[in-house]
């Protein structure tokens, strides 16, 4: 794909840059961002794509909330406009994160539909990112599109530990003595944080008006590159804490960065292509298994093993939540199988050798 505009809001994160080299050098992208930046000459923040570096990249600064005339013009004509706007999930879900998480997709979606409406020429095709997550914690089978299973009841979303137990059955007895067991405070603790978030921000995709600009929705799984989330992974191995997680028997669906990006040119030259489309990896595996594949791949003989009350004191330490890392996603890529969508990256040995072979040994060894 050459010589298009493509805008991607939010695109100073993990995925953006990666959609950034994998666009940038044959075609111009637009990256709006919170972060403070100089539009015009593109140089600022350390480790970004510049300019300067050989890709066609223009930044600007948006609040994530309006529309703004600097880069509404931008908008105005684009080839694809792609949405990954939204707050990490990556913290404790209480209530005042919860409420920044949401808002923050919400009102990032609802800014960029104005944008587009208000568009002399409308973009082509306006992809908003989703997640995996949405649908339940799965053991017994394998989701996709069309018969996959979604609940939004932390019952069917979450496995339990001990100590997860004792921290909800505390936290809904206060929420019933503060606000009482009718209020919305109480009931909304037997929902699921993250199918809630995957639920509201395709709909407020969905029910955005935009006739003239076709809309597709990703649901990616954890996407695997040089950086993210392999980030914390190469620092369990450094640790030596490089064995599963939990029971290690959740299932690992994933997809590499290169393939995601695929995925959003295929979007773009088949003009049929629209609605939901699962971003997975063909071929999932137990976390256990990709745990062991990491380690080989990286040289790293053995590894501890990190049990669930392990996990859930180091989420309290640190500010996140076990469910990011216990949840069994098991996810495959039925719609695009189907349209003939072949991936590059197949399996996860491929996938983590070739991110292996593009970091340094440091960031993955003591030595």
């Amino acid at each position: 794909m050459e010589n298009k505009r493509i805008v991607i809001a939010g695109g100073t994160g993990f995925i953006g840059q990666a959609m950034a080299r994998y666009f940038g050098k044959n075609n111009h992208v637009v990256i709006l961002t919170r972060k403070s930046v100089n539009g015009h000459n593109n140089r600022f923040g350390q480790g970004l794509l510049k300019a300067p570096d050989g890709y066609n990249i223009t930044y600007w600064r948006w609040d994530g909330k309006h529309v703004e005339k600097h880069w509404l013009d931008d908008v105005d004509g684009a080839d694809i406009v792609i949405n990954l706007a939204g707050r990490s999930v990556n913290c404790r879900y209480n209530e005042r994160n919860r409420k920044e998480v949401l808002d923050s997709r919400i009102d990032a979606t609802q800014a960029i539909g104005q944008a587009i409406r208000h568009s002399r020429k409308a973009p082509t095709l306006w992809i908003n990112a989703a997640s995996a997550t949405i649908y339940r914690h799965a053991m017994d089978k394998p989701q996709e599109e069309e018969h996959g299973e979604i609940s939004d009841l932390k019952k069917d979303n979450m496995p339990w530990s001990l100590l997860d137990r004792l921290r909800y059955g505390y936290t809904k007895a206060w929420a019933g003595y503060r606000y009482g067991k009718g209020s919305k405070q109480y009931k909304l603790l037997d929902k699921d944080f993250s199918v809630e978030i995957c639920r509201s921000w395709e709909q407020a995709f969905m029910d955005e008006h935009t006739p003239a600009t076709r809309k597709v929705a990703l649901r990616a799984a954890i996407t695997l590159g040089a950086g993210g989330v392999m980030v914390p992974y190469f620092n369990l191995l450094k640790a030596g804490l490089g064995g599963y997680q939990g029971n290690g028997r959740q299932m690992y669906s994933w997809i590499h960065e290169e393939d995601l990006c695929r995925i959003v040119e295929w979007c773009a030259e088949h003009p049929e292509a629209s609605g939901m489309y699962n971003c997975a990896a063909p071929n999932p595996v137990t976390n256990s298994a990709f745990m062991c594949t990491l380690r080989k791949a990286t040289g790293h003989r053995f590894g501890l093993p990190a049990f669930s009350w392990m996990l859930e004191l180091g989420a309290a330490l640190i500010g996140t939540e076990t469910e990011l890392i216990l949840k069994s996603r098991w996810v495959l890529p039925g719609r695009l199988l189907k349209a003939g969508f072949r991936f590059k990256y197949t399996h996860a040995e491929q996938a983590i050798r070739d991110i292996v072979t593009r970091t340094p040994r440091s960031r993955y060894h003591l030595f």
